[in-house]
């Protein structure tokens, strides 16, 4: 068995002259998916706030998401393109989002909506931990089709050839027949984004989607996503190909990924300790206020 060639079209289809990327269509899948089961879960009391401010916070957090992952991958991993060329960090379309800036980003837009509705910023950050591994194995997956963010290399049976890893001049056609040939053992590779997207996806959903199905104290949520996403992606570095142009930060071994998830590992546990005194939110279902009757009187 030769290894998988991973060199899907970064289009998926044209509308008119407009060409629809996969990378869009990971992130409105992201989004739809987040409203539909906050929405459900809302619905259960687990927010007390009517679907239309639920809406907002869906709304706000998409803008966060986006816009700090964007401005957390410039300043984390392409300061030098941004010294280069300030435009740079607009160009969302030619990929580079980090998880760590958009997590601060969700962080800033949902205190901004806490505060508006006069809410505990942590009881928001408990709904809104479960739904977040969603965004994030839908996120990998997207990563793998666009195959970037590839593993180190490797000579696991499973192991995978991402074209965009090296320096080559031939077509996919041959690049998979050299792969048959065993021509390319050398850039076999391991899909570490699929790593990624069944820990910090489908396991780290599971695991907090059960545990939030049962009203629990305050802090508690949030402390087991960020303790789960820093410890789940810390180990995943260790066969993640680091950035090219931050190499290892120290020791051979560290990189940028595991030293930003530090503090999170970090801020997961304290969490926790928290909750252990903190109170329990309990369910309590709220909706939109019917809308005022227009008045019949005239002029």
């Amino acid at each position: 068995m030769h290894p998988y060639v991973v060199a899907f079209d970064p289009v998926a289809f044209h509308i008119g002259p407009v060409a629809v990327r996969w990378y869009a269509i990971m992130y409105v899948i992201a989004g739809a998916l987040f409203w539909w089961l906050g929405e459900r879960r809302r619905r259960h009391g687990r927010l007390p706030v009517g679907p239309t401010a639920f809406f907002d916070l869906a709304s706000y957090g998409m803008f966060g998401v986006i816009l700090g992952g964007r401005l957390g991958y410039m300043l984390f991993y392409g300061w030098s393109e941004i010294v280069a060329d300030p435009l740079s960090i607009f160009r969302v379309w030619e990929g580079g989002m980090s998880f760590h800036g958009g997590f601060l980003g969700v962080l800033f837009v949902a205190w901004l909506w806490a505060r508006k509705h006069r809410l505990h910023f942590f009881d928001v950050m408990d709904f809104v931990a479960p739904l977040v591994p969603i965004g994030l194995g839908v996120g990998r997956f997207g990563n793998f089709i666009g195959g970037e963010l590839w593993g180190r290399h490797t000579d696991v049976a499973w192991g995978m050839i991402f074209p965009r890893a090296f320096e080559h001049t031939a077509s996919i056609e041959q690049l998979e027949a050299m792969a048959r040939a065993g021509q390319l053992a050398a850039e076999v590779r391991h899909p570490s984004q699929l790593y990624q997207m069944v820990l910090e996806g489908i396991i780290l959903f599971g695991i907090l989607y059960v545990v939030s199905m049962k009203p629990r104290r305050r802090y508690c949520i949030s402390g087991l996503f960020a303790l789960l996403y820093g410890a789940f992606r810390f180990l995943v570095e260790f066969v993640r190909e680091p950035d090219v142009h931050l190499g290892f930060l120290a020791g051979g071994w560290l990189t940028m990924g595991q030293l930003l998830s530090l503090p999170l590992i970090v801020l997961g546990l304290a969490l926790v300790a928290m909750s252990r005194r903190a109170p329990v939110l309990q369910p309590r279902i709220v909706n939109d206020p019917p809308r005022a009757a227009k008045s019949k009187e005239q002029g």
